[in-house]
């Protein structure tokens, strides 16, 4: 008989690269708040138990299969994971559904997205829904559901049209400004063709130099919003379908979503706390120097990681001084802001030289012993060494002057959902109105 209802948790969780044990371990302890929700099914994102890794892993994750499958023999929930997953000698990005203490599934991304995942991965042959307690789910991977965009095959019309009632698109979709609408369109449109619910499920965290933002969500057939869950935030819900006379229904929680701006803050404190957590850091020393990219830098620092693991520290050359501007961005967030003169330095590497240096040989000189300084003070702690908006990703490159200011006023009003430091103007108003502006600012 078929089922009239189905509860799905779904798992928007941040995985670690290569920590195969750590990842299961947040397999099982969603697994268990599913079983406490009464769930059916709990879903894991793309590649989630690899933690995005394909190189040299797939063995060690494939004994982790075998181990989380063996334990849905307790009648608990399935369990449907990303993993990499070798078959026949290939390599795939995979979706693995256990269930009664057995892999009872396996399913190949289809649409590779880029040159790097056709390198590593072998596209899968076109597949049906997997059948879970009765319910036949449609299962897509990443870039499978936008077939406009890479030229591929139609994934979600073929588990249509091969008798799916509900589609699954398991995703590691890195944050881009704006990637939300383009997420939220390519889903529509899916929904539109199949007129079938889909779920979307996305990763959270910062991996090297990506951030994923999470912002998972469900359509209904009729395309109203089911489930909305938040962005950069861990998320274990679970949802409740009811089959109607128009197939499958959920109302769920929506949460709002930031975006702009804010957003782009919020990637930036997640990927640089990953960064330090991940590489066994034990915080960031960071160069503070009075202007808005120093002090927006300290703030992202401190709302990532806590004022204790943020060591502020001013270079002082044979011809500056510490400025009051600088000292107070530190004090305003909690970091005790140090000094540390360089002229010896300088000099020492001067007299090396022997012979006078031009004005922009001593200007490249003072950059170099800045570097070197900070670096060697990182290292001696192990510290991650932080010049202006570095060390969170790419995502805090390329950043114009226009863009520095808007995110510092931001950061003056408004800070995001687990940020660490103070609230409130944390960013001294006089370095925001000094800032250069770009061209089309005037």
């Amino acid at each position: 008989m078929a089922a009239d209802s189905f509860k799905i948790t779904l798992a928007q969780l941040n995985p670690t690269a290569g920590d195969i044990a750590g990842n299961a371990a947040k397999v099982r302890e969603a697994r268990a708040k599913a079983a406490t929700d009464g769930a059916d099914l709990v879903v894991l994102p793309e590649l989630f138990l690899s933690g995005g890794l394909a190189y040299d892993v797939e063995p060690l994750c494939r004994a982790a299969i075998e181990a989380l499958a063996h334990e849905t023999a307790d009648s608990g929930p399935a369990v449907l994971i990303g993993t990499p997953w070798a078959d026949d000698g290939k390599l795939h990005d995979a979706m693995a559904l256990l269930d009664a203490g057995r892999i009872a599934a396996t399913r190949f991304k289809i649409n590779l997205a880029d040159g790097h995942q056709q390198r590593l991965f072998t596209r899968g042959p076109a597949a049906g829904p997997v059948s879970v307690r009765g319910v036949r789910i449609g299962i897509a991977i990443g870039e499978d559901i936008w077939p406009e965009a890479l030229g591929g095959e139609n994934v979600v019309e073929t588990l249509a049209e091969t008798g799916a009632e509900l589609i699954l698109v398991a995703a590691a979709a890195r944050y881009v400004l704006g990637e939300g609408d383009r997420r939220l369109s390519a889903a529509v449109a899916r929904v539109t063709e199949s007129d079938l619910p889909l779920i979307w499920l996305n990763l959270t965290g910062g991996q090297g130099d990506d951030v994923f933002d999470g912002a998972s969500f469900a359509l209904n057939a009729d395309l109203s919003m089911a489930v909305q869950l938040p962005a950069f935030v861990d998320d274990v819900s679970t949802l409740a379908w009811r089959r109607g006379n128009d197939g499958w229904q959920c109302r769920g929680p929506v949460s709002p979503l930031i975006d702009g701006e804010e957003a782009d803050y919020a990637a930036r404190v997640l990927g640089l706390r990953d960064r330090v957590a991940k590489g066994g850091l034990t915080g960031v020393v960071l160069e503070l120097t009075a202007d808005v990219e120093a002090a927006l830098s300290l703030a992202i620092a401190v709302d990532a990681l806590g004022p204790a693991q943020v060591r502020a520290v001013m270079l002082s050359g044979p011809d500056t001084q510490a400025p009051d501007e600088a000292i107070a961005a530190a004090t305003r967030l909690g970091v005790a802001a140090e000094v540390v003169p360089i002229a010896a330095a300088v000099a020492g590497f001067e007299n090396i030289l022997a012979g006078p240096l031009s004005h922009s040989a001593h200007d490249d000189l003072l950059t170099s012993v800045r570097a070197t300084l900070l670096k060697a003070m990182a290292s001696l702690s192990g510290a991650l060494a932080c010049r202006p908006l570095q060390g969170s990703g790419r995502q805090t490159c390329d950043v114009t002057s226009g863009e520095l200011i808007r995110l510092a006023a931001l950061r003056n009003r408004w800070k995001p959902v687990g940020a660490l430091g103070a609230s409130g103007e944390v960013i001294p108003p006089d370095l925001i109105d000094r800032a250069p502006r770009d061209a089309d600012q005037g």
